[in-house]
């Protein structure tokens, strides 16, 4: 099992959130498992990859719902019910075909292939990667009268960890282990591709060694 260096200590990150996390690994390797620190490097391209295939496009890998994508072609009738983070999203995409093309879209497709081939090099050798679900615990949720600014933030500052693997298409899965001023912290484990038995077995295995209220 393989801790990643790099999902831990984001500028946002809380210090409790990391401390749990080291501890459920510790905890992993009571359990049985060799659990040593890796570090992939790659991992920091993984948000600004997302990002700009996020914002220039659809952008994902696997199956696509043609049915789905005619229905959808009416939006533009209803882009006023969007959530702000989609309508935020969609000007940036407008934006930055209009002036740069799909140039960043092609760079981030093709550092795509990068970020996966980071993962892919140490679960050569590992069966599971662990690191913090998200780099904090729960945010309130902004009120109603919250600018678009505001609840953009709150939207997309928990996923320094997790947006990569949209990007790369690992398996993964959040698994609670421990509380702090009543707000859980989960860590993340995530599997080779089609591994997901791996993953399902060592999570199960973590939430049978006891009440992670308490962790």
């Amino acid at each position: 099992m393989a801790v990643i260096k790099e999902g831990f200590g984001h500028p946002n990150s809380e210090p409790d959130v990391d401390a749990h996390v080291r501890d459920a690994a510790r905890r992993f390797a009571k359990l049985g498992a060799i659990v040593e620190e890796v570090s992939v490097p790659t991992h920091a391209l993984g948000f600004p990859v997302w990002a700009a295939i996020r914002g220039d496009g659809i952008g994902h890998e696997g199956l696509y719902i043609t049915s789905l994508l005619d229905h959808a072609m009416g939006w533009r009738e209803r882009a006023d019910e969007f959530a702000d983070t989609l309508k935020i999203a969609s000007i940036f995409s407008k934006y930055t075909l209009d002036r740069y093309g799909g140039h960043f879209y092609a760079k981030a497709q093709n550092l795509r292939r990068r970020v996966r081939a980071g993962y892919d090099a140490v679960l050569a050798t590992h069966d599971l990667l662990l690191l913090p679900t998200v780099p904090m615990k729960a945010t309130p949720i902004p009120g109603k009268d919250a600018t678009p600014q505001e609840i953009t933030q709150r939207s997309w500052e928990p996923t320094r960890n997790t947006c990569p693997f949209n990007v790369t298409g690992h398996p993964a899965i959040s698994v609670p282990c421990g509380m702090e001023d009543s707000r859980p912290i989960g860590l993340m484990l995530v599997g080779r591709h089609y591994g997901e038995e791996t993953m399902y077995r060592a999570a199960a295995a973590f939430e049978r060694s006891g009440d992670w209220t308490t962790f």
